[in-house]
């Protein structure tokens, strides 16, 4: 991606069930057990209602649309996804939960498509079919080689990170944990006997004291270091004083990048002694087109994060953001009139935090520390 420099490619939510696993060639059972819909194809309907009809049974590489020839021209050394979703054909739909997301197992080439290198698994939606739902998603993963973080049979394997090596010789370490924040409930913490996700209450110092412990004990020179953290409310651009300061521990204690996500569109990027943290990405893909109610976020905007950082210190050099929007269950690059909104709202919301937000000639925003 540049030159010396580490390049990741990180996102928000990939959320590959519920209406987009029905247009993909092997749509799981349709049904749902939400307030108003029961249907899961229902949520293709709305889509088609804003933007027109979309094709069924698309190759697998369709959601993710223009967003893969950007990152083959990209070429970061690392990508990491969050995938929301349970990859299971249990119908075990766990109590208590207002949404459930699932894709069929054979449509996870959808994503693999990305070819990602780290997949986060610490999320509100990856047991929503249960303890058998987790290990059918671990067990489909595992298939198709792809490295998962934040979630797995106990407590050990939930809270182990993934190591990719770096073309220099280096170690890119991801660790991912899940706060209840998002809506991670308690009982889906992994434990000594029983799979879940690695899980914390909330940003307190007991949780830090722990994440920082095993960062310390097994960084190594020359490692870049991320924490993915899944956290925070759906909507709005305020952050918690105690997410703040969470993140700020963690880029003390020897982080490079703290990837946060849940939000459903993106918020702050902060730049903290030189390190890249991320206080939420926004969604990447899902079925949420025609949903109406907030609006005023642009959640149909979708942001592709490509970070470079200086192998050296893991100091950010930059992010290049690329703007997306959401049509037809497909990722298009947004019109120019779209990335200017996104500098303006971006631009605003991390100047307190010690990041720069510039709109560069092709519509790529780009951040840097102020």
């Amino acid at each position: 991606m540049g030159g010396d420099l580490v390049g990741l490619f990180l996102c928000g939510d990939v959320m590959l069930g519920r209406g987009v696993d029905q247009i993909l060639p092997h749509p799981g059972d349709p049904a749902l057990r939400e307030r108003y819909v029961h249907d899961a194809r229902s949520y293709v309907a709305l889509a088609e209602a804003v933007n027109g009809p979309i094709p069924h049974r698309v190759d697998f590489a369709y959601p993710w649309g223009v967003a893969l020839d950007v990152l083959d021209a990209a070429a970061p050394d690392v990508r990491v996804t969050n995938l929301e979703t349970a990859v299971t054909t249990s119908d075990e739909f766990v109590p208590g939960k207002a949404v459930h997301y699932r894709m069929h197992p054979e449509n996870l080439p959808s994503l693999t498509a990305a070819r990602p290198d780290v997949c986060v698994l610490a999320n509100n939606h990856v047991l929503d079919h249960g303890r058998r739902g987790l290990e059918d998603t671990l067990d489909a993963l595992a298939k198709h080689g792809v490295p998962t973080v934040g979630a797995g049979e106990d407590a050990e394997e939930a809270a182990r990170p993934v190591v990719v090596p770096l073309p220099g010789g280096g170690r890119f370490v991801a660790y991912a944990l899940g706060m209840a924040s998002s809506g991670i409930p308690r009982d889906w913490a992994a434990t000594a006997r029983r799979g879940g996700v690695h899980f914390a209450s909330g940003p307190s110092h007991t949780a830090a004291t722990r994440l920082l412990t095993r960062i310390r004990d097994t960084r190594r020179p020359g490692d870049i270091v991320m924490v993915s953290i899944h956290w925070g409310s759906n909507w709005g651009y305020a952050l918690s004083r105690g997410d703040v300061d969470y993140a700020h521990a963690l880029i003390d204690a020897g982080a490079d990048v703290v990837h946060g996500h849940s939000s459903h569109h993106p918020r702050p990027v902060e730049v903290h002694r030189g390190k890249l943290v991320l206080h939420g990405c926004g969604d990447l893909i899902n079925d949420y087109e025609g949903i109406t109610g907030y609006e005023q976020y642009r959640d149909d905007l979708r942001l592709l994060y490509l970070v470079s950082l200086r192998p050296e210190d893991g100091r950010l050099q930059e992010v290049r953001m690329i703007p997306l929007r959401a049509r037809r269950l497909r990722l298009e690059h947004a019109p120019r009139r779209d990335a200017r909104w996104l500098h303006d709202v971006l631009g605003r919301k991390s100047r307190p935090y010690g990041a720069r937000v510039d709109l560069d000639e092709d519509g790529t925003l780009v951040a840097r520390p102020a």
